[in-house]
């Protein structure tokens, strides 16, 4: 749905080149709203033929910053990972590493699972 008239996107009016800005905007205001401040640090195996994954979930940051808080995640735990849909997921299990990285920068962190 168009934040600006109310319709779906292929009936939207109002496609122009403010429109993506606001959508942008509207986006990241919700990802601020959706999170509670708590960086959360997970493991996951489901739906990846038993492999590991480290997940983060709930950065308090926008799309842009949070693109390349993926990109130094990764490094740091020396893997390769994804960022998917607001969750960045790291190869093999790296919680405590994550978890040290993410307090030194400043984040309130959980484990979870």
């Amino acid at each position: 749905m168009c934040p600006a008239c109310g319709r779906t996107e292929a009936r939207c009016k109002c496609r122009g080149k403010g429109a993506r800005a606001r959508i942008k905007a509207r986006d990241e205001a919700e990802a601020a709203k959706a999170s509670d401040g708590i960086v959360r640090v997970g493991r996951s195996t489901k739906g990846r033929r038993g492999k590991t994954v480290s997940t983060v979930t709930g950065v308090p940051v926008g799309p842009d910053e949070l693109t390349s808080l993926a990109a130094e995640l990764k490094r740091r735990c020396g893997t390769g990972g994804a960022l998917k849909d607001g969750v960045i997921e790291i190869q093999g299990d790296h919680r405590d590493t994550l978890v040290e990285e993410l307090e030194r920068r400043g984040f309130r962190v959980k484990r979870a699972g």
